[in-house]
């Protein structure tokens, strides 16, 4: 048996982070067994379904790097095949119509409340005839339930679930208008599409139980189930914005590396002994089914910070130029030409140390490709008193006949100056950098003059000293 998973989420808004854990453990599951990962968008419901939460979708899982082995299926394009099921249940005897008005259904539903039952459908037309029905009358089709014994389901993850079959409803699987309900669809879309596990939030285990009875109904062979506890937000309610970000966008737009959001989801709720940090190529080695909790998991945004300060610092300096460039190009103020990107390659790894996010990466690095007179944070204005001010025009003047500009003279130059003034380097190195970047947190100070050329540091260093 080829292993085959799949991630089917509807496109009705955004990428939930609930949904972005089952499709990496979908994906995992998929890899560690050397079997395939597919993706099937659920777009049935017309109203609420864009194109531009497809696209959502599409961005997300191209972001966390999980790449279907298979084209897209859109559950919209086989509505001819879900009826044709519909149908060969009627035929056989396993489905029914069902005529009741809407009217009708709402009193069945209000009398099973009164009684102190379920609020439910009562199989009034499961054993009459249609000839009973008035001419051209609308129906739905609804499935027969089984009214006895019960349904064991062996979960891979939650174990041993039984439900009593008389708690089961004959479901409606095709509308009057001959559209197809979820529970129909989902069946026959992954009967089709030869899925052989079926890993997804146990808010859909219920939805199992009901959708079991399709697949027994058409002796089908059933797949396995894998119900996830849910994720909770910090205080064990249900996650929400109120938490804070809750969507693979919102995660991506805040700074964090898809990476970084990957590890930290693997590990919600998964565990492999004491192994925190894992490349995809661990975890694909490692993931399996049974390293799964049953409990609900709890959103720990500061440890999902930590994991990203990790990743961050292991990241490719190229590539973090780059998203940087992209995250500030919306400042006209800026420039943002080749040899000011040349400084912040030179400069990245002193500033990834210095960052926890790209946000933050991305306004440490701005200092480099502002035009002067640079803007500065408080700390750096109350650093830059008349005194300290007069220290660097002495030091501008040195620094302007410092021949030849490297990392080494420079060094020599402030420890030397330092000295003859009378002063801790600190004294020294805290206004330098406070002038030419504009606040009080930068790389080595000796680097980020490097960085941005004696020019420029005399330029920086004049707007301060001669204001």
């Amino acid at each position: 048996m080829t292993v085959r998973t799949r991630f089917a989420p509807s496109p009705t808004g955004l990428l939930h982070i609930g949904n972005a854990r089952a499709a990496l453990f979908n994906y995992l599951y998929a890899k560690h067994h050397n079997g395939q990962f597919l993706l099937r968008i659920e777009d049935t419901d017309k109203e609420r379904s864009t194109q531009q939460a497809v696209d959502v979708i599409f961005d997300g899982l191209a972001w966390m790097g999980l790449t279907p082995d298979e084209e897209p299926v859109y559950q919209s394009t086989r509505i001819k095949r879900h009826q044709e099921v519909a149908l060969h249940l009627l035929e056989t005897g396993k489905a029914y119509k069902c005529f009741c008005t809407q009217e009708e259904l709402a009193d069945m539903r209000a009398k099973a409340q009164a009684e102190g039952k379920p609020p439910r459908y009562n199989g009034y037309w499961r054993d009459r005839d249609e000839s009973e029905a008035p001419e051209g009358a609308p129906y739905t089709v609804r499935i027969k339930a089984p009214h006895e014994g019960k349904t064991i389901l062996n979960d891979l993850v939650q174990g041993e679930v039984t439900v009593a079959n008389i708690e089961l409803d004959d479901m409606i699987i095709l509308r009057a208008d001959g559209t197809p309900t979820y529970q129909h669809a989902v069946v026959c879309d992954d009967h089709d599409m030869n899925i052989t596990h079926v890993i997804r939030g146990d808010d859909h285990l219920t939805n199992t139980f009901r959708q079991l009875m399709i697949y027994r109904a058409m002796g089908w062979d059933i797949p396995n189930f894998a119900h996830l506890p849910l994720i909770h937000g910090p205080d064990g309610a249900k996650l929400s914005k109120r938490h804070g970000a809750s969507s693979v966008v919102e995660f991506r737009d805040e700074g964090y590396l898809p990476e970084a959001l990957c590890n930290y989801l693997l590990r919600l709720g998964w565990g492999h002994g004491d192994d925190e940090i894992l490349n995809r190529e661990e975890q694909i080695k490692l993931f399996d089914l049974d390293g799964v909790g049953r409990s609900p998991s709890r959103m720990d945004y500061a440890k999902l910070m930590h994991v990203n300060g990790y990743w961050l610092r292991q990241a490719d300096d190229q590539r973090l130029v780059k998203d940087v460039v992209s995250r500030l190009s919306n400042n006209p103020d800026l420039v943002l030409d080749q040899s000011h990107q040349d400084r912040l390659l030179t400069l990245m790894p002193g500033l990834k140390e210095r960052a926890k996010n790209l946000v933050e990466l991305a306004e440490n690095s701005q200092f480099i490709f502002t035009q002067t007179p640079l803007s500065f944070t408080d700390k750096a204005q109350k650093i830059l008193t008349e005194e300290n001010c007069d220290m660097l025009s002495k030091l501008a003047s040195q620094l302007a006949t410092l021949t030849p500009f490297t990392k080494e003279t420079i060094n020599h130059l402030l420890h030397e100056f330092a000295e003859k003034e009378s002063l801790k380097l600190g004294k020294v190195a805290q206004p330098l950098r406070a002038a030419v970047t504009g606040s009080t947190m930068s790389p080595g100070i000796d680097d980020t003059l490097l960085a941005l050329g004696k020019e420029e540091v005399l330029a920086r260093l004049g707007a301060v000293t001669n204001g």
